[in-house]
């Protein structure tokens, strides 16, 4: 039996074609899916783990996973091999083997995650990009809404935004970054932290839509998330505009791309198609 190796990748995937990450019965997910195409090339089945288990109808840009296989193959055969069998949603962008002694793990060992979220603010919903953006239906106050991410940003219990069925052991987090800016017809929500909880960065979208469309104060994501009490936020903002984008990784691991964002790419929408 040859030494056990680990295999690093990189991929991305559309959201609208899975119920998730997760691994589950009857229905179709990007861990299976993947995981299927990777044991054909390598001849035995394999068990992934990534760095954020996204939800139905999340995407990703730049996912990163680990797999262990006996199979020796190069990088570009794990790249090349798995595209060639995986359907046109997911992409597997890179392949790296690990030195077994420096114990990489794909969620243990990230440092930072990033996620970018796009909502278009117009009284139509999109048609070519529908579940590729978010939708609210009025124009929103991007200044207010500003306003009020500042006072969200790092480290806080962030009960207030977490979904009832999350397993995460601690509410605390460090959001490292919420940033709101407005390019063309769409608002741009940038976010980092250490950890998210489960639909926590959809919540916190939900609650400053909220402040952008005047229904609350901007003072009041902040009241919410002092109170630990999810009960007094908004709604849970929908999935269809939320993208995984990136990890950061300590150096030593020297994954490609490690550390860096990779945003979905520029979207056919002008000021004016609002």
């Amino acid at each position: 039996m040859s030494t056990m190796r680990r295999i690093a990748l990189g991929l991305e995937y559309a959201g609208e074609a899975f119920s998730g990450w997760q691994s589950q019965r009857e229905v179709r997910t990007v861990q299976d899916t993947l995981e299927a195409a990777l044991a054909s090339i390598a001849g035995e089945a394999v068990r992934l783990h990534c760095a954020g288990r996204t939800d139905a109808g999340v995407h990703a840009t730049a996912q990163v996973a680990h797999f262990d296989t006996h199979a020796v193959r190069g990088a570009q055969a794990w790249v090349r091999g798995a595209n060639s069998l995986l359907p046109p949603e997911i992409a597997v962008h890179w392949a790296h083997e690990l030195v077994p002694e420096d114990d990489f793990h794909a969620r243990f060992c990230a440092e930072c995650r990033y996620y970018r979220y796009l909502l278009l603010d117009a009284p139509v919903r999109p048609a070519l990009l529908a579940r590729r953006v978010g939708w609210f239906h009025q124009r929103l106050d991007v200044a207010a809404m500003q306003t009020a991410a500042q006072a969200l940003v790092g480290e806080h219990d962030f009960s207030a935004f977490r979904a009832a069925g999350c397993q995460a052991k601690s509410p605390v987090k460090i959001l490292h970054q919420l940033d709101i800016s407005r390019q063309g017809a769409l608002i741009v929500f940038d976010l980092a932290a250490n950890g998210f909880l489960h639909h926590m960065v959809r919540n916190l979208v939900g609650a400053l839509v909220y402040v952008g469309a005047g229904r609350t104060a901007p003072e009041q994501p902040a009241r919410v998330l002092a109170s630990r009490e999810r009960r007094l936020s908004a709604p849970t903002f929908a999935a269809d505009g939320l993208y995984f984008c990136g990890v950061r990784y300590p150096a030593r691991f020297a994954l490609p791309h490690g550390g860096h964002w990779f945003v979905p790419p520029a979207l056919p929408f002008s000021e004016t198609s609002a």
